[in-house]
This record gives structure tokens, C-alpha cells and sequence, in this order.
């Protein structure tokens, strides 16, 4: 009995670090497009008390500049991202995933770290609730990423089938936001080379994926016991939201980073 429970135990543990969110989920640890594989088992994660009050961002920043471009097409494919060179300065980048729950809390939160973080949303969530994200890009100059439409696994999926949730996921959000989303993050990580080459007919620079994610207001790492410079994180919009997002940044400071936009390091 204790080998059973021990075994589901790794099983979930490594399922919240994919950023699952039903299913099972086949998420990307390679930065080499057109290939899948298994999520590295998080060797750590921290804690934090739950606070509406955050400390503000630690480290000046030119926010909205670019920093860096993002990797350039090969073969007709979008590179796959999951980690960025910052050139050792401290710098931290926190993505938010889906748009399910729209918590009323976000943008105030948002606002208090100082953070801008980018938005990979599904337009299935978001129809409906096109003021509540134009809200949070408007205010605080938030970056909307690519996400598809439904949020399925594309690895199971023809090149035509993907290519129409990407691209009408980008069509979508040019109508509601007025901008075309140019980083995409195919659900659960799960992508194939028909994935890569899909999401570079439809305009994207780069597949985006993680080293670091936040659930239950618990950052787990994919190795090591803390963020480090150049990590990219992943959160939802859950309804620990608050908790969640409390922990990021309350996480970033405690280990030295500056929570920074994405976009700049990948233009």
C-alpha cells in the first residue's frame, strides 16, 4: 500500500509542475523543435503565506525595450523557448496560462508587483470576457500570447487541424485586443514538429515553454531549490489565483529577481 500511494504521489506532483488542467499531459522538456518528452520530475518546491500586499519589482528595469531577439525559424518551424539568456542579470519572466477564472483580484495584484507578465489564453475562455483581459492588457501594458482556441493536446492532431487553432486563436484576439499575438504556448506542452511549423505559418516567433510553476500557491522547480535568472514560469487562471501569484513574486524577491516582460527578451 505504501509503494501504491508513494507512486500516485510522484504521479500528481509531476502533473501540477505540466500545468495540467485535465487529462494527462505530455509536457516538453527539449528545446529542439518538432520533439516531445517527459516533464523532469520538480526536485523542489517552496511555500508562501498567502498576501494581498506584494513587494514592489527589486531592480530597475526599461520596461518595453527590446533585450534580445527570439531564435530564428529553421526549416519553415517556430524555435521552442524554455529558458532565456539574460546575460547573468537577475531578471525572472512569469507567464499566466488559459483565462478559465477571472479573478477580480488580478489586476490590482498585478499592479502592486511592478510585474508584467504575458497572458497565453485560449479564446474559448476568453470570449465572453473580452473587457476583463482588455482591462488587464490596457493597465498594465500585459503581453497576449498565443494558447489555441480549445486547449487541445496538438500532438494528437493533423497539421491542418493545428494550424486552425493556432491561427484562429491569433485572428481572435487581433479582433478583441487589436493586436496579433507573436509567442505561442501549445497546451500542456505538448507539441510535434507539425506543432512548430503550424505556429510559423501563423505568425508566431517562438513555442514558449517552462522550468518553474506555481499551483496552490506552491513554486515547484525543475531543478533546484529556487528561481533562477532567466526562468520562466507558469501559473493559471485559477481561483488561487491570489495565492498563486502572491507566491511568484514574493518567491522571485526572496531569491533575488526581477520579474520582467517577456516579449523584450523574445522580439
Amino acid at each position: 500500500m505504501r509503494v501504491g500511494l508513494a507512486a500516485v504521489a510522484a504521479i500528481v506532483t509531476v502533473c501540477l509542475l505540466a500545468g495540467c488542467e485535465a487529462g494527462t499531459d505530455r509536457s516538453i522538456a527539449d528545446m529542439t523543435p518538432g520533439t516531445t518528452s517527459s516533464t523532469p520530475t520538480p526536485t523542489s518546491s517552496s511555500a508562501t503565506t498567502t498576501t494581498t500586499t506584494l513587494p514592489p519589482a527589486a531592480q530597475p528595469y526599461p520596461f518595453g525595450t527590446e533585450q534580445a531577439k527570439a531564435p530564428a525559424t529553421v526549416a519553415g518551424k517556430a524555435p521552442v523557448v524554455r529558458h532565456i539568456d539574460t546575460g547573468g542579470k537577475p531578471y525572472v519572466f512569469i507567464t499566466i496560462d488559459d483565462g478559465a477564472v477571472q479573478d477580480p483580484h488580478a489586476l490590482d495584484l498585478i499592479k502592486q508587483s511592478g510585474a508584467r507578465p504575458t497572458l497565453f489564453l485560449n479564446e474559448h475562455y476568453v470570449k465572453g470576457h473580452e473587457d476583463y483581459f482588455k482591462q488587464l492588457q490596457d493597465k498594465d501594458d500585459l503581453v497576449i500570447g498565443n494558447h489555441t482556441v480549445n486547449h487541445p493536446d496538438l500532438s494528437k492532431m493533423s497539421y491542418a487541424a493545428q494550424r486552425k487553432e493556432i491561427c484562429d486563436d491569433s485572428d481572435a484576439f487581433v479582433k478583441a485586443f487589436g493586436h496579433r499575438p507573436t509567442l505561442f504556448r501549445p497546451p500542456f506542452g505538448s507539441f510535434n514538429g507539425e506543432t512548430a511549423r503550424a505556429a510559423a505559418d501563423c505568425g508566431l516567433k517562438a513555442l514558449v515553454m517552462w522550468t518553474a510553476a506555481v499551483n496552490d500557491g506552491v513554486v515547484q522547480f525543475q531543478g533546484g531549490n529556487k528561481l533562477k535568472a532567466g526562468d520562466i514560469v507558469l501559473m493559471h487562471f485559477r481561483k488561487t489565483f491570489v495565492q498563486d501569484y502572491t507566491a511568484f513574486v514574493n518567491r522571485a524577491k526572496q531569491d533575488g529577481l526581477t520579474p520582467v516582460p517577456l516579449p523584450d527578451w523574445l522580439a
